[in-house]
């Protein structure tokens, strides 16, 4: 048995309507995904306008991509820094006071490589209170990032993160407990 893309069919999966789609991929495009510092507030009132959930005190840098964002909930006072995908094919909710440094990637969605269709499988994100993601990280689909758990620069977590702890690496290890002063 082989891979078969031509039989490739995820016509299950149902995000919101085509207008819907296209509309907010536009909206995305020109505030969002691009090197300008536009103006904060008009980023969250277009999120809320598309259903998202938006916190108080949330900075969202430029060059941020955003999938669906009616599929995201953001706490209060939360900073996304430059380059941050939200590759959120499902839902994603971030805590209070989360940290998403540069280059973060945030993908709930991947493939089953046991099926020669290649089926897409999704899975939620959690990132709880005080969490911190390193620059260039990657949470893959289904992970909960428990409280105050750090993902090191360029590790990727591929299972859950335990609270007050440092994780490092491909696959991400946890490397330290984290203790504030």
């Amino acid at each position: 048995m082989a891979t078969d893309l031509s039989k490739y069919d995820n016509s299950w999966y149902q995000p919101g309507g085509a207008i819907k789609r296209t509309l907010w991929l536009v909206i995305n495009a020109v505030f969002f995904n691009n090197g300008l510092a536009l103006f904060n507030g008009l980023k969250i009132r277009l999120l809320k306008a598309f259903g998202a959930k938006v916190g108080i005190g949330v900075v969202i840098k430029p060059s941020v991509s955003i999938k669906y964002p009616w599929f995201l909930s953001i706490g209060n006072h939360v900073w996304i820094g430059e380059n941050v995908w939200i590759d959120n094919l499902t839902d994603v909710t971030i805590g209070n006071n989360v940290c998403l440094s540069q280059g973060v990637l945030l993908l709930t969605g991947n493939h089953n490589y046991t099926q020669p269709t290649f089926n897409l499988m999704v899975g939620k994100i959690v990132l709880e209170d005080g969490v911190w993601l390193g620059a260039q990280s990657v949470v893959c689909p289904g992970v909960t990032c428990k409280s105050h758990a750090v993902l090191s620069v360029g590790s990727v977590a591929s299972k859950n993160l335990e609270a007050y702890s440092i994780y490092q690496g491909n696959p991400a290890m946890k490397v330290r407990e984290r203790r504030f002063e």
